[in-house]
C-alpha cells in the first residue's frame, strides 16, 4: 500500500487514480501510523514551495518523513514534491527543503517562456528501476518555474533540454523525484508509476 501525503496542496486524487487504474493500492493521508507502515510513500505537490514546506512542518510531517525514509522506505516525490526533497528552495525567499538530496530550487531565468508547460523529451544520464520499460526520449509532461540545481554526483537519472538541462528524474538510495506530472503524462507516466509500485512489493 502507498501512502499519499495530504498536507494541504497537490493534486492528491489525480494520483490516487493513475494508481487506482493501475491497480495500486493506495491511502490518501497525513497519519504518522499510516505512513510508516506503509510500504511506500508518494509527495504530490503543486504551488509554492515556502508554503509547501510551512505546510509540512506545521503538522510535523518533515519529521514522520525523515524516519520512513532512514527506515528504507521507498519515497517519490512529484512537481513540487521533488523539489521539496532538496536542501533549498528559493521561490518568493530563501528557505529549507527536507535535505534529501543536495541541491537548490532556483527560478527558469531563460529566454523560453516560463512556466515550462506542457510536453518535453527526457534525455538519460543514469539508470534507476523507475525507467524500467522506458525508452530514451520519451515525452513528459511538465508544469513548472523554478527547477532543481544538483549538488551531488550521481542522483541526476534523465533531463529535458529546455535552454538548460532540467533534472527531470532524479534518486538516491530509497529517494526518488519526477519533476514532471506522472499522472499527465499518458502510458509512459503510467509506467513509471508501476515501475514506483514494483518496487515496494
Amino acid at each position: 500500500m502507498i501512502a499519499i501525503i495530504d498536507y494541504g496542496m497537490g493534486n492528491l486524487m489525480s494520483v490516487q487514480n493513475a494508481l487506482d487504474f493501475l491497480k495500486i493500492e493506495s491511502v490518501i493521508t497525513n497519519d504518522e501510523d499510516v505512513i510508516l507502515n506503509s510500504d511506500g510513500i508518494i509527495l504530490p505537490g503543486v504551488g509554492a514551495f515556502p508554503d509547501a514546506i510551512e505546510h509540512i512542518k506545521s503538522i510535523g510531517m518533515d519529521k514522520v518523513l525523515r524516519k520512513a525514509v532512514d527506515e528504507g522506505k521507498p519515497l517519490l516525490g512529484i512537481c513540487l514534491g521533488m523539489q521539496l526533497l532538496f536542501e533549498k528552495g528559493y521561490e518568493v525567499k530563501e528557505c529549507d527543503g527536507l535535505g534529501f538530496l543536495k541541491g537548490k530550487i532556483v527560478k527558469l531565468d531563460i529566454d523560453y517562456k516560463v512556466p515550462h508547460m506542457g510536453w518535453n523529451s527526457l534525455n538519460y544520464d543514469k539508470k534507476s528501476p523507475i525507467l524500467k520499460d522506458v525508452k530514451e526520449g520519451s515525452f513528459v509532461y511538465f508544469v513548472h518555474s523554478y527547477y532543481a540545481e544538483i549538488e551531488e554526483e550521481g542522483i541526476l537519472n534523465a533531463y529535458a533540454d529546455y535552454e538548460v538541462k532540467v533534472p527531470g528524474i532524479v534518486s538516491k538510495g530509497n529517494v526518488f523525484g519526477l519533476q514532471f506530472h506522472p499522472e499527465k503524462s499518458g502510458d509512459i507516466g503510467l509506467q513509471m508509476l508501476k515501475n514506483f509500485g514494483e518496487m515496494i512489493k
